[in-house]
């Protein structure tokens, strides 16, 4: 049994023996900094049930903590708040007690349990990664790393958006404009090479527009109609089709594309354990469109197109299949839901991490697939955030205004290692080395900038504010890891040995420290049950901040005595070990040295 529940019996059983009466709760607070003490009952919410003062009820039910609890040693009542203080040999032996265990605060799944699968990435092939979709990418991974951590099962997906118009207009322009280059003729990344032609597209469908325009057309329209475009329509038909030319284009550009995005994923650390392609999942979802049009949950309209009606849900009608025959985004989205399922019988739930662009999205998609008789529908998530918005405004694909995921990722190192040199702490480091810890604090500055922030909301990220050594930021975190590693290097512990409860007294610091140490299941789990890095990223930083007014005040090498030498550096070995826990969640690496 927990303290907290031992309190919870015990203020109890306080007002029973002394009222004759039952409450129902204890509501409890951390108590204030200015008063003595380690948790507070608050009082008022009782007073509902007993009658009376609630400063003199507060010293009944602390008398009576102090004779029954015995980790109760004193309380203090302000006004009607009962301030309870913990006695040392509580902390000192819950501390004990975790110290050994290399993965405290995570939980093992259990065997027959549920999984959980977590949708990340999902890219279109006409472009490469840029900062929104890392965002996607480190929200989508260190969800499922903390869920693991947990107690789930997770499997890690994406599906990769290979098919459709926006595909077809990078073949196109390719085709049109290319002259056979490829990513080995001109060393470009393949991924770079396709987005090249998307661009290149827009620029010529802007110009046809124009000249349509400038002939009479109306604008509307002339983006209808510009020859560009119908051409790019008529390459998906073909594609639809079979057509043995497009496919083969398709099959060979695409190609480039995943060595590209193979490439980002590693250097941005992240990976998947199975891929999802919509141009194969597409069509069961077609499959589940004639499914539904017999149940009667979709509907065809004269013109040959299936819709389904959710006016009765608050929704509106939404299309599920074009009168040509062709698939939308939500047919792909069905079929690839059902797939997932049918691959993974032990997933009882999906976590879909997409921009809130898409919110009325999910929220139709999750009703069809209910609506079609899957009970695992309940159990969908959408994992939706906020766009990611640089100094310079917002960023466009078609236009070539985004900010590379690749170019980033590199600038990132690159301004650490200017900012390391000039703080000059790498004397003694190899080129290599520095190189290698340069990527390190480069990218746990980025992840962790990111995912500081609720996913809800919106970021303006400025990559050099992220690289900072003082404040909420991933570099500081690291330095003081590598503080305490060094501190261990000096001390060599003997972290084997027990404390004796006896044999020492808590000051207040590491007191504070073990209350935060004692945080971090709960942490972990709340963090799950929400979907959001951001209460580790923080909680991470509140232990750092301890450690450091810690490691001020208290004499670690120095300590009068053995024992106590012995428990402080203990303590430390351990802050380092659930800073590296919290942030291997993160997906963010900690350096032994900087």
């Amino acid at each position: 049994m927990s303290l907290q529940e031992t309190l919870i019996n015990q203020v109890k059983q306080a007002v029973l023996a002394t009222y004759q009466l039952e409450i129902p709760s204890v509501e409890f607070q951390a108590t204030r900094k200015e008063f003595a003490g380690d948790i507070t009952v608050v009082i008022f919410p009782m007073l509902r049930y007993v009658k009376g003062n609630p400063v003199q009820i507060g010293e009944i039910i602390g008398e009576y903590l102090v004779n029954n609890v015995e980790e109760v040693k004193a309380f203090n009542v302000v006004k009607g708040f009962l301030n309870i203080e913990i006695d040392d040999s509580y902390y000192i032996n819950f501390f004990n007690d975790i110290k050994g265990d290399g993965s405290y605060g995570f939980v093992k799944s259990k065997s027959g349990d549920n999984a959980i699968m977590v949708e990340y990435s999902s890219p279109n092939t006409n472009k490469p990664l840029h900062l929104g979709h890392i965002r996607n990418n480190l929200l989508g991974y260190s969800v499922a790393e903390i869920l693991k951590a947990s107690g789930k099962k997770v499997y890690k997906t994406q599906i990769i958006n290979d098919r459709g118009i926006h595909i077809c207009k990078s073949m196109l322009a390719w085709k049109r404009f290319g002259n056979g280059e490829t990513p080995d003729s001109t060393g470009l990344k393949g991924d770079k090479l396709v987005g090249n032609y998307y661009v290149k597209f827009d620029q010529e469908y802007k110009k046809e527009i124009q000249s349509l325009v400038n002939r009479g057309k109306a604008e509307e329209e002339a983006k209808k109609e510009a020859p560009i475009l119908l051409e790019a329509q008529e390459m998906l038909r073909k594609w639809e089709d079979g057509d043995n030319e497009v496919v083969g284009l398709w099959k060979k550009m695409n190609g480039w594309v995943y060595d590209g995005f193979n490439e980002t994923y590693e250097n941005l650390g992240v990976d998947f354990d199975t891929l999802y392609y919509e141009s194969k999942t597409y069509l069961l979802g077609k499959e589940f469109v004639i499914e539904g049009l017999k149940t009667g949950v979709f509907e065809k309209e004269e013109d040959g197109s299936v819709w389904c009606d959710l006016t009765e849900e608050g929704l509106d009608k939404k299309i599920v299949q074009r009168g040509d025959g062709t698939a939308v985004y939500m047919t792909q989205d069905i079929g690839t839901a059902i797939q997932r399922i049918k691959d993974f019988p032990d997933v009882g739930g999906m976590v879909y991490t997409v921009g809130n662009e898409q919110d009325y999205h999910f929220k139709v998609l999750f009703l069809i697939l209910k609506k079609l008789g899957f009970d695992w529908a309940k159990n969908l998530y959408h994992l939706s955030y906020g766009m990611v918005d640089l100094p310079s405004g917002k960023m466009k694909s078609r236009e070539g205004t985004v900010v590379d995921a690749d170019d980033l990722i590199d600038e990132m190192a690159k301004t650490a290692g200017e900012i390391s040199e000039e703080l000059g702490k790498l004397d003694g480091y190899t080129q290599e080395e520095k190189q290698a810890l340069y990527k390190t604090i480069g990218l746990g500055a980025l992840k962790y900038f990111i995912l500081k922030v609720d996913p809800k909301k919106r970021i303006l990220f400025d990559p050099k504010e992220s690289i900072d050594f003082q404040g909420n930021t991933g570099p500081f975190i690291q330095y003081t890891y590598a503080r305490i590693q060094s501190i261990l290097r000096k001390a060599n512990p003997d972290s084997s040995d027990a404390i004796n409860a006896s044999d020492l007294s808590l000051h207040d610091k590491e007191r504070e420290l073990i209350k935060q140490l004692q945080l971090f299941p709960e942490v972990i789990q709340n963090a799950a049950e929400q979907h959001s890095p951001a209460l580790i990223a923080n909680y991470t930083y509140d232990l750092v901040k301890e450690f450091n007014s810690f490691y001020q005040n208290v004499s670690i090498l120095g300590a009068d005595s053995d024992n106590e030498k012995l428990f402080r550096v203990q303590l430390s070995k351990k802050v380092a070990q659930t800073i590296k826990n919290a942030f291997s969640v993160l997906g963010i690496e900690v350096p032994e040295r900087m």
